[in-house]
């Protein structure tokens, strides 16, 4: 891989229902380590826009809840999608990536980062106890792997 100098986290979901805020909680974490090198965002929903964000970064690292990954979390390469579709709000990771290198001939390298959500189909502000464990074995081997910027893993 080459050198990697710029590193961006996105991450997305909504807050108010339960464990779909994985993704922003986990940004908040990263955020407020400050590493060198790592730009953190975070909102409710990727979108067609992102792909200018990730153009200016040698890594981008996509993080989500999941309803069914392997628990605590999984950490997977993704490819840019060739054939990109969307709808007026939402555009998934791998479609982001393409267009990224589709309009701005961006060599982003991809991945997602899937954290086991247990609790979607409420309204409220809060992770279960078991999202909760997940989300800090997913912060420290996300943060391990920014600070070494080393991204060779596949854990699923």
């Amino acid at each position: 891989m080459k050198d990697i100098k710029k590193v961006l986290l996105i991450g997305f979901g909504n807050p108010g229902r339960l464990d779909d805020g994985l993704g922003p909680a986990l940004a908040d974490a990263v955020e407020k380590i400050d590493i060198p090198g790592v730009t953190v965002d975070s909102n409710y929903q990727l979108t067609v826009e992102d792909s200018a964000y990730v153009a200016e970064n040698d890594v981008v690292i996509f993080v989500d809840a999941s309803v069914n990954c392997n628990e605590p979390f999984t950490f997977d390469r993704i490819a840019p999608k060739k054939d990109i579709s969307f709808t007026t709000h939402s555009i998934d990771p791998e479609s982001v990536l393409g267009l990224s290198k589709d309009l701005f001939k961006a060599e982003t390298t991809g991945y997602v980062l899937g954290i086991r959500g247990y609790k979607f189909n409420e309204f409220g502000e809060y992770l279960s106890e078991e999202a909760k464990e997940n989300l800090s074995h997913a912060t420290n081997f996300i943060v391990s792997a920014l600070r070494e910027k080393n991204f060779n893993l596949h854990i699923s």
